[in-house]
């Protein structure tokens, strides 16, 4: 199934106001003495994606540690792990689920939750320079729901040693590439429909980030930067802070179909 999916990867891939006091944290239905349940009929999101080297976090607490922290699974537990709603493969296993709800647990460096993928090298957390070898993601994905007064998603971004690169990010219904810190850095488009699927690749080699949505170039970055990763999924930017209904109906979400990472 994996090898389906990859097809249209693999053509990418070729050259070319003050906050009222939050409740509880969503919980997820689990079952199984490390919380991993099959989705009904359907296979695990590893079983539909090449997760071999990445690790998820999700917006929910991780009963293992003593402070709230959002739940990390790393491989292989990886391997054979869902957990509905916030990461789920699709009705027909032709893609994975991630959803982010407004109030879910978020890590220690931000105000807003995730069901993220986050690229790995093995057990060890990647790490790759923008000046040295070719460092290519593709994602093909379509972002299906986006929280309420706030709808804003980031789907897929580059990290560095300390902070975002670069980021495909939809507010509302414009999808833009944003560079680090300065927002709305490119628009791509002011007409996404939700559930609309495109591919979105980034391509890093030679001090530069190039970015391209449906093979269109979008633009290209200056980069130099070590501690470099790839992070792919839902990254809800809000918060019961700022959007209502403060509960887990409330979120943000995507839906991967394919997804590859490449380095040379």
């Amino acid at each position: 199934m994996r090898k389906t999916l990859a097809i249209a990867v693999a053509l990418a891939l070729s050259p070319a106001g003050s906050a009222a006091a939050e409740p509880s944290a969503p919980e997820a239905t689990a079952s199984g003495a490390d919380g991993a349940v099959p989705a009904a009929g359907c296979e695990a999101p590893a079983q539909v994606l090449d997760l071999a080297n990445w690790k998820v976090t999700l917006p929910v607490d991780n009963p293992d540690k003593e402070d709230v922290q959002p739940l990390e699974i790393t491989q292989p537990q990886l391997d054979d792990y869902t957990l509905d709603p916030w990461f789920v493969t699709g009705e027909n296993c032709d893609g994975v689920r991630f959803r982010a709800p407004v109030n879910g647990v978020t890590t220690r460096n931000s105000r807003n939750p995730r069901s993220e993928l986050r690229e790995m090298k093995g057990s060890r957390l990647a790490s790759w320079s923008a000046t040295s070898g070719k460092h290519t993601m593709v994602i093909d994905q379509a972002i299906t729901e986006l929280p309420k007064r706030r709808p804003h998603v980031v789907a897929g971004q580059i990290h560095d040693a300390s902070d975002d690169v670069a980021v495909f990010r939809l507010e509302g219904r414009k999808l833009w590439l944003t560079n680090g810190d300065t927002t709305n850095h490119r628009l791509i488009t002011d007409d996404y429909v939700l559930g609309t699927r495109f591919v979105a690749k980034f391509e890093v080699s030679g001090g530069e980030v190039r970015a391209f949505y449906n093979g269109r170039l979008v633009d290209t970055i200056d980069a130099d930067f070590t501690g470099g990763y790839f992070k792919a999924g839902a990254y809800t930017q809000a918060n019961c802070g700022n959007s209502k209904p403060c509960d887990g109906d409330n979120f943000g979400q995507v839906t991967i179909y394919g997804l590859a990472v490449t380095h040379s």
